[in-house]
């Protein structure tokens, strides 16, 4: 059940990020690149490896690649941080994204967690 809901969630944050990313990169006032395609690679990284988890081969591997994309959502975390405090995305955006990214952490320290104590 986990699996599903973190997958779900996980490509729905990619599709997510790649809006910011269009956004950032293409709107006038903001033209911004260098964090913009920091921030591309590290939330879509999130739901690929994921992906891989699901499809991995052992449950070592699962679980090293479970624990990759809590990595990525956390370096995610710091990209998003850094973009709205120099202001390149607005409170009520950084709001809302940032609690899916919280989100997505959460549940995958549980399932990073749970897979290390069985």
């Amino acid at each position: 059940m986990k699996e599903s809901i973190i997958k779900n969630k996980s490509k729905d944050f990619a599709l997510r990020i790649i809006k910011l990313y269009k956004y950032l990169t293409t709107t006038a006032e903001t033209r911004e690149y260098i964090l913009s395609k920091q921030i591309l690679r590290s939330g879509t990284s999130i739901g690929a490896n994921v992906k891989e988890a699901l499809r991995g081969q052992s449950r070592p591997d699962f679980r090293a690649k479970m624990n990759i994309a809590l990595k990525e959502a956390s370096e995610t975390e710091y990209w998003l941080e850094l973009l709205h405090e120099s202001d390149y995305i607005d409170d009520a955006s950084f709001q809302s994204i940032i609690e899916d990214n919280i989100e997505l952490i959460k549940i995958l320290t549980n399932i990073v967690k749970s897979t290390d104590q069985s």
